[in-house]
């Protein structure tokens, strides 16, 4: 009677037979050739995947003393500024991955790249090439090198936005300068963001697959041998591989390569909102049953994006060109990821109605965070705040109606709430407030989560106050 097999998606396993008749010789070839493995898959990518020798110099540490300008002077040496400071040359490994064999690009990790001098590639088929930074990106962690050489083999890419928690992936790269090997495992998740901090772009595939020095700007595939992200970081408390590694989608990863090859850096998308994740405070504060994704918009900068196309502080926003918005992290991929002029269409919630508004994105300044960093974490009560109208010679007298914070005591809770004085309380969870008593007549009904629109100066913020 024959044993019943179970067959893995993507594996060719052999059917072993009990009781039959042995293998013959040809038999036993046929069966060695289908035993499972990824094998003839990984045949066909892995001359996609590259070797990376950096080298560079970074200042040598220097005597602390050789800094005092009185032991310089007891020892006769030169004045500090004629100085300069002694280099020591500095060697590093990485990967890369070729995705377009006809103009010889080659993704890697600007942290690979960062500060060389020299970059070296060295094929599967132990060709060593020179190689040329086009232009890399440390907000995503991505940059482009090229080459110039011939028969080379770029990687198929995959949509990395269809990938799911559980599938099959590979990881190809270099780890600790060992040469190319091959590690398996799943996918742990996906949308993974806070790795790195607030100046970064993140929205990593989380894999099981062993990941090590040396793996950064290698490929994660999947098992039909494509392409699905760029092998970027490790968490490694005991400095090895613990089963938790992360990579840049290539569907993030290929955005800013278009905008490297054309400007030979990332012109990051702006729209001029601070915000914060719709937690069930801000649910409850403003009586919002029926949502619970989105980023709450704190703050409406000047003269930005956001204030010609009517977003006002308080606005939840649910979705962008018809993508959802899950979080504050995922707005701020999505915006800091167009390019500067792009038209975009936003979904919000204003006041528990839905609203759609047109924006052009504008230009982000420098290296700053295209959507502004979290509000401080803010108090349930306005205690340690008085509460006065507003005064007759205040400047926003007779323009806006609200409650003038005359005073906040610090380390209180409105301060830590981040009230402060000369801030202007426009509403309070929803109901306007156009003088100190009507603050207090809503505070007194409302004892819990308080979400408060304020005007600061010529902006208008918005605060939780737990």
């Amino acid at each position: 009677m024959k044993k019943s097999a179970r067959y893995l998606p993507g594996l060719a396993l052999a059917i072993v037979l009990a009781g039959g008749a042995p293998y013959s010789g040809a038999q036993q070839v046929a069966a060695a050739t289908e035993r499972p493995g990824v094998a003839g898959m990984l045949q066909e990518i892995t001359p996609s995947v590259v070797n990376i020798a950096v080298t560079g110099s970074v200042p040598m540490q220097q005597n602390p003393l050789l800094n005092d300008p009185f032991f310089r002077r007891f020892f006769d040496l030169p004045e500090l500024q004629q100085q300069q400071p002694q280099m020591r040359p500095t060697q590093s490994v990485g990967s890369g991955v070729i995705i377009d064999a006809d103009k010889g690009y080659v993704l890697t990790n600007h942290h690979v790249v960062d500060g060389a001098e020299q970059i070296q590639i060295t094929l599967q088929d132990k060709r060593m090439l020179d190689a040329k930074l086009i232009g890399s990106d440390a907000g995503t962690d991505i940059a482009l090198l090229q080459v110039e050489a011939t028969n080379l083999k770029a990687i198929p890419r995959s949509d990395s936005d269809t990938l799911r928690v559980g599938d099959f992936v590979a990881a190809i790269g270099n780890p600790f300068g060992l040469g190319q090997t091959v590690t398996t495992g799943i996918v742990s998740a996906v949308d993974r963001s806070g790795i790195g901090g607030v100046e970064v772009y993140e929205d990593f595939i989380q894999t099981d697959a062993s990941i090590n020095p040396g793996n950064s700007g290698g490929a994660l595939v999947d098992y039909d041998g494509r392409l699905v992200g760029i092998n970027s970081a490790i968490i490694a408390p005991a400095g090895g591989n613990v089963g938790i590694g992360f990579a840049v989608p290539i569907n993030m990863a290929m955005s800013i390569v278009d905008q490297l090859v054309e400007f030979g850096e990332v012109r990051r998308g702006m729209l001029g909102v601070q915000i914060t994740d719709l937690t069930p405070d801000v649910v409850e504060a403003l009586d919002l049953d029926d949502v619970i994704d989105g980023a709450v918009v704190s703050v409406v900068s000047p003269d930005s994006p956001a204030e010609a196309a009517g977003i006002q502080a308080g606005d939840i926003i649910t979705g962008v060109n018809g993508a959802s918005i899950v979080s504050s992290s995922d707005l701020r991929n999505t915006i800091g990821l167009l390019r500067e002029g792009s038209e975009v269409q936003i979904e919000l919630i204003r006041d528990q109605r839905r609203v759609t508004v047109n924006a052009e994105i504008g230009s982000a300044p420098g290296s700053q965070v295209a959507e502004g960093s979290q509000p401080a974490e803010v108090s349930n009560a306005l205690s340690g705040a008085q509460l006065t109208d507003i005064p007759r010679d205040h400047p926003q007298y007779g323009k806006v109606e609200g409650a003038f914070v005359a005073n906040v005591q610090q380390a209180s809770r409105a301060w830590d709430g981040g009230l402060r004085s000369g801030d202007i309380i426009t509403s309070i969870n929803r109901q306007r407030v156009d003088s100190a008593d009507a603050a207090e007549e809503v505070l007194q009904s409302n004892t819990g989560t308080l979400a408060l629109n304020i005007q600061r100066e010529d902006a208008s913020q918005f605060l939780i106050m737990r």
